[in-house]
């Protein structure tokens, strides 16, 4: 398996994992970057045009992993002031004034599902944020009672996180932590 970051030489290998539904209705990750009142009016392929002209433009909105050169999986990874509905959020409203990195979306194809890839997505997200000088990254995954549809799972499961060195920083809502980790202790403990 290899991971690396999307650049604009990568479009058509995210476009090719997202499919023709742009990953999940039509989202092409830009629920999370779009306020709450524009997303209402957005449909799958304006969403599709936005990440396309992100990636186009040199930002790096994320990584994207690939197996036997196939692309598999994906994890979102910018500036929290990229993701301007966490702001707004009750539940995940920023912590403390610290500046963060986050990590707010996975997207793995089904049938590689369950096999840890998220784990390793979530290591190289830090990896990238930390060389582009990110002090904390931090993620919102979902912390289920019990057996949970893979479909609601995007923010990523609790547990990936806690395997990849994050530890829970704050909690608002039962099945929600926020999770963050120091990346110049992650770096450091290499």
């Amino acid at each position: 398996m290899e991971i690396h970051p999307v650049t604009a030489d990568r479009w058509d290998d995210l476009a090719q994992l997202f499919g023709p539904k742009g990953a999940c209705a039509g989202c092409w990750c830009m629920f999370w970057r779009v306020p709450g009142a524009d997303w209402k009016n957005l449909n799958g392929r304006q969403n599709r045009d936005r990440l396309r002209r992100i990636v186009k433009s040199e930002e790096v909105p994320g990584v994207l992993a690939y197996v036997d050169g196939r692309p598999v999986g994906w994890c979102a990874v910018a500036p929290r002031a990229e993701y301007r509905r966490l702001a707004n959020s009750r539940i995940l409203k920023p912590i403390d004034d610290e500046p963060v990195w986050s990590i707010p979306c996975f997207f793995v194809a089904k049938e590689f599902r369950g096999r840890g890839l998220t784990v390793k997505l979530l290591r190289k997200a830090v990896e990238f944020a930390a060389a582009r000088g990110a002090a904390i990254v931090e993620g919102y995954p979902v912390e289920p009672a019990g057996r949970y549809v893979d479909t609601f799972a995007y923010v990523g499961l609790a547990s990936s996180f806690g395997q990849a060195g994050f530890t829970e920083a704050a909690r608002r809502s039962p099945t929600r932590p926020i999770m963050r980790l120091t990346c110049r202790k992650k770096i450091g403990a290499r």
